[in-house]
């Protein structure tokens, strides 16, 4: 199977949205989550996040008989940090938004994948004399780890301040992302967006979906594909222009990380890239912003994240295509530092330490101070 990219003109973000249909049960689940941010926007100081996780798919039937899903991506993305990252923001008080693809990882299950500690290994079975009445306990050895992370769960469950929402396709999350972002809108700086949801560079628009299964015996299948239309910089721009939003930047090249990041946050006007080297995510990451965080950027169409030139913080060389004298700041991250100052343990499984517990602890401070500059000037 090979691909080509279409040469016709890319979709703009309007021209996407007029042309390609809503999905099914679009309806339905922004009622959910304008009715979740409604109810917590009615709780005075309470902070929503929307995180989104994973790689949207795309399918080249319009009836999926067989799922067939190509990526231009490093690897079809479970969603660990998201889920990861969902709990930290729970624990610190966060409503939180959980928008995943179907069957990636999700918040407290994710501890017991199938193929990472399988559920059914932490069960025993009790017998009794009448082998109907036996019953099913949770082996002592395993009680210790589970507890923790079981109430965690009752706790959202019953509080109410988790809602997942999943998606399939690259038009699902796209139209999902829409209609979250015009609810959450209305919670103004209260409001944060964690954008970790690696979307795929290029997708089939309707009228190329065949209508019918592909037949093998028409030999090698070849698609044309169009870009997906960059919705980052209406986002930060038009449809939350008050909210904080996190972006992710992947490379496997450590070299390209921070030049990128930076050039995405000139590009799109928002507060914070994580920056993450495929290889070394679980254990480091860097945080690029700019100098000054108390206001967006506006952002600048001219900036191609494919020819980005490193950018020197102060720089009065004037570049063309990006703003004149923008300042940025890095801040690394990295679990070796938290070993080498003696730190105690994590809140992660059996007090181990994850690199998103850092990360959100830092994003509390970033997204509180962001809140109280539009207190200060107001």
């Amino acid at each position: 199977m090979s691909a080509t990219v279409s040469s016709s003109e890319p979709f703009s973000t309007e021209g996407y949205f007029h042309t390609q249909r809503p999905p099914a049960g679009l309806e339905e689940k922004s009622e959910k989550m304008h009715a979740f941010v409604e109810q917590w926007k009615a709780v005075k100081g309470k902070k929503v996040v929307l995180v989104t996780v994973s790689s949207p798919a795309f399918s080249i039937l319009l009836i999926v008989i067989r799922a067939v899903e190509l990526q231009y991506r490093w690897s079809r993305t479970p969603g660990t940090r998201g889920a990861t990252s969902a709990e930290y923001f729970l624990s610190q008080g966060y409503a939180v938004i959980f928008l995943h693809r179907l069957h990636s990882l999700r918040p407290f299950s994710r501890h017991y994948s199938h193929s990472l500690n399988p559920f059914l290994d932490l069960l025993s079975i009790v017998p009794s004399s009448s082998s109907s009445s036996s019953s099913i306990v949770v082996s002592p050895e395993h009680t210790q780890t589970l507890l923790p992370i079981l109430k965690a769960y009752h706790e959202s469950q019953s509080s109410g301040t988790l809602l997942s929402v999943e998606f399939q396709t690259v038009n699902d999350y796209l139209w999902l992302l829409k209609a979250v972002t015009a609810s959450m809108a209305s919670l103004g700086r209260r409001g944060m967006y964690y954008l970790a949801a690696a979307v795929s560079d290029f997708f089939l628009p309707e009228e190329k979906v065949a209508e019918h299964k592909i037949q093998s015996n028409k030999g090698t299948l070849s698609l044309e594909m169009d870009q997906v239309p960059k919705v980052m910089r209406p986002l930060v721009q038009e449809w939350t222009p008050e909210g904080y939003i996190v972006s992710f930047k992947l490379e496997t090249d450590t070299a390209l990380l921070i030049p990128k990041s930076r050039a995405a946050l000139s590009r799109y006007g928002h507060q914070l890239v994580i920056g993450n080297e495929l290889h070394r995510r679980k254990h480091e990451v860097v945080f690029v912003e700019r100098a000054t965080p108390s206001s967006k950027g506006t952002g600048d169409d001219q900036i191609k994240g494919s020819v980005t030139p490193p950018i020197v913080a102060g720089s009065d060389l004037g570049v063309v295509g990006f703003p004149r004298k923008e300042e940025y700041k890095e801040t690394w991250l990295r679990l070796d530092d938290l070993k080498n100052d003696g730190h105690a343990g994590g809140k992660g499984r059996d007090g181990e330490v994850e690199i998103e517990e850092m990360i959100v602890k830092e994003l509390l401070n970033r997204h509180q101070y962001w809140m109280d500059a539009k207190a200060t000037r107001e």
